[in-house]
C-alpha cells in the first residue's frame, strides 16, 4: 500500500479530463450512484419547496399579540428554505440531472408534509415536525452519500445544520409561549 501514489500521475488525469466532456463535473472518480443521488435529491428539492409554503403561509397568518415576533421567524426560516432549494437544485444539475419543481407530486416527493395549523402554537409545532422530518431524513441522507460524493455530503450537512438551528429556534418559541 506504501508503494501506491496518493495522486494519479499528471498526464494520466489530463487525459481523464478531456473525456466526457458533456459530463461536466462528474468525472470517473465520481463513485455514487448518480441517479439514485438525483432522486434523493430532488426529494429534499421537494421537502424545501413545501416548507416553503408552509412557512409563507404561516408569516401570513400568524395572529395574536406575540404574533409579529413569530412571523418574523416564519418569514426568515421561509427565506433560508428556499435557499436551501436553489442550492439543491443547482446541485441537480451539476450532476447532470433536471431539478424537478412540478407541482404534480409535489407532497409525494416531499419528506414532510404541509399542515396548516389553527393557531400559533399548533403552526410553531407543525413546522417543528416538519424540521425534525428534515433532520432525519438528510442525516440518512449523509450516511448514504459518505465518501462516494463528498460534495453533496457536505451541501446536506451544511442544509441539516441549519434545519437543527430551525429546530431550536422553534423549541425556544415553544418554550417561550408556555406550551
Amino acid at each position: 500500500m506504501a508503494d501506491q501514489p496518493f495522486l494519479s500521475d499528471i498526464q494520466t488525469l489530463r487525459t481523464r479530463a478531456r473525456q466526457h466532456l458533456e459530463q461536466g463535473a462528474v468525472t470517473p472518480g465520481y463513485r455514487a450512484h448518480r441517479e439514485t443521488v438525483i432522486k434523493l435529491l430532488n426529494e429534499a428539492l421537494a421537502t424545501e419547496i413545501v416548507c416553503v409554503l408552509r412557512y409563507k403561509r404561516h408569516y401570513f397568518m400568524a395572529s395574536g399579540i406575540n404574533a409579529q415576533s413569530v412571523a418574523q421567524e416564519f418569514l426568515q426560516h421561509a427565506n433560508e428554505e428556499q435557499m436551501h432549494a436553489d442550492q439543491l437544485a443547482q446541485r441537480i444539475v451539476q450532476l447532470g440531472g433536471e431539478p424537478n419543481f412540478s407541482p404534480d407530486g409535489l407532497l409525494i416527493r416531499s419528506h414532510s408534509e404541509y399542515v396548516e395549523g389553527n393557531s400559533l402554537i399548533e403552526m410553531i409545532k407543525e413546522d417543528l415536525v416538519a424540521e425534525r422530518i428534515a433532520i432525519d431524513s438528510y442525516r440518512e441522507m449523509i450516511n448514504y452519500f459518505g465518501n462516494d460524493d463528498p460534495t453533496t455530503r457536505r451541501l446536506m450537512e451544511t442544509i441539516l445544520a441549519m434545519e437543527e438551528e430551525h429546530a431550536d429556534d422553534l423549541v425556544n418559541l415553544l418554550e417561550e409561549f408556555g406550551s
